[in-house]
């Protein structure tokens, strides 16, 4: 038996829109020439370091980057090439699409990771992927990002799964009982975020009376798209309210930081946000950006609409319910409080997929150590999410402009059509 030379690897995935990178290997490199992978190298470094640096010699990408998740180690053998792979998968999300290829690759796609069983890939580039997907528990698990980027990584849960079932040779039945059993476990991961449900249930919906994977398959790809282009929608007509004000937000809505990213505010006040405090890394990502930005604990929210500070408060929403209410962060209903006391326009940025279909909804709650670790026998209560009142709230900033409270109850039915599956 031939012995095998280990070799130390990165390979890279970099996601947009809810799509991954390909790249056809080029006659000049080492191996695999001609098939498909993702951005790759020897390691030379650190295994971050290294994917780094793969990225930006691959593809120019490197500025564009932020990491996600770095998967364990896993081994490949190749005895046609007398070769041990030892691959350190990575998966990035890139903010836009503008490739500078270089040598090795003759040909890119941004594709759906379900088309990496279709291609004639380099070895075991699934297995890759798989170790850096998005899961049913890293979206039950996530206390950083907010709704409507959950709602993607569920979207890819589902489209994957499907993608993974139509290559097996199990009967269509048990097939569509598992898809039907994912699709509930995703619409209960995070019980204050409707815009989960609401968006599988589109595609379960869609696939009701075929009950087929590979229409499942499709119907999320299909909705990933429509997705996309709801929350950017909403984020353009809004950033216009942003332009030429000073602006106080809090909590990590993605819909509003690109309306933010997009406009010209005079000033941007950021309140932590606890408990989870992202809104630090939001106004850290504002600042890199160029905007003047002034972080502050929740506390002080109400002292800095008192004090005008602020012309506009601009927040997103885990979900509004037909009565135009909303759920959002803990701090939330202080600060439209505060807003409504200093008269003072408090809007909230979402797409519609957000509606929840009646005013029941669980609100999560978390273990925080942050508030109390001491010795003594004192219950700790931590909610995460709260409810705001219609009376409090300006309007809603949609993908279809500007919608009134009011307006929501009539909406909400339409997507109670959707839940039927």
């Amino acid at each position: 038996m031939t012995e095998l030379t280990q070799k130390q690897v990165v390979t890279c995935f970099l996601r947009n829109r809810g799509e991954v990178l390909l790249l056809r290997r080029s006659a000049k490199v080492g191996s695999y020439q001609g098939r498909w992978g993702a951005v790759s190298g020897y390691m030379e470094d650190t295994p971050e370091r290294t994917a780094r640096q793969e990225i930006s010699e691959e593809t120019g990408l490197d500025a564009a980057v932020s990491l996600v998740r770095q998967g364990d180690s896993f081994t490949v053998e190749d005895e046609h090439l007398s070769t041990r792979w030892v691959v350190h998968p990575f998966l990035f999300d890139c903010a836009h699409r503008n490739l500078q290829l270089d040598w090795e690759t003759t040909e890119a796609v941004w594709v759906p990771a379900t088309e990496i069983l279709a291609r004639d890939t380099v070895p075991k580039l699934w297995t890759s992927y798989a170790h850096v997907a998005p899961s049913l528990d890293t979206i039950r698990e996530d206390r950083v990002h907010g709704s409507a980027y959950l709602s993607y990584r569920a979207l890819e849960v589902l489209r994957d799964r499907a993608g993974c079932m139509m290559l097996q040779r199990h009967d269509r039945s048990s097939q569509w009982t598992a898809m039907q059993q994912l699709a509930t476990d995703l619409v209960k991961a995070r019980p204050s975020m409707a815009v989960i449900a609401n968006r599988i249930n589109r595609i379960m919906h869609a696939c009701r009376d075929s009950r087929a994977v590979q229409d499942a398959e499709r119907a999320a790809r299909a909705c990933l798209n429509q997705a996309h282009a709801a929350d950017e929608q909403a984020a353009q007509r809004s950033a216009r309210y942003a332009g030429g004000r000073r602006v106080l937000t809090l909590s990590r809505s993605g819909t509003l930081l690109d309306a933010l990213l997009t406009a010209d505010p005079v000033s941007i006040v950021v309140a932590e946000s606890r408990p989870g405090g992202e809104g630090v890394a939001v106004a850290e990502q504002l600042a890199q950006h160029g905007h003047p930005v002034t972080l502050i604990p929740d506390s002080a929210v109400g002292h800095v609409l008192d004090q005008r500070l602020a012309d506009i408060v601009l927040v997103g929403a885990d979900s509004i319910l037909p009565s135009g209410a909303f759920v959002n962060k803990m701090g939330t209903r202080l600060a439209a409080l505060a807003a409504y006391r200093c008269d003072i326009p408090f809007f909230v940025v979402t797409a519609l997929d957000k509606l929840h279909v009646d005013e029941k909804i669980e609100l999560e709650t978390i273990e925080s150590p942050q508030l109390y670790a001491g010795p003594q026998a004192i219950e700790v209560l931590c909610p995460l999410f709260e409810i705001t009142p219609p009376e409090l709230v300006t309007g809603f900033l949609t993908e279809n402009g500007e919608t009134a409270p009011e307006r929501m109850y009539t909406l909400a039915n339409e997507f109670k059509r959707l839940a039927v599956w």
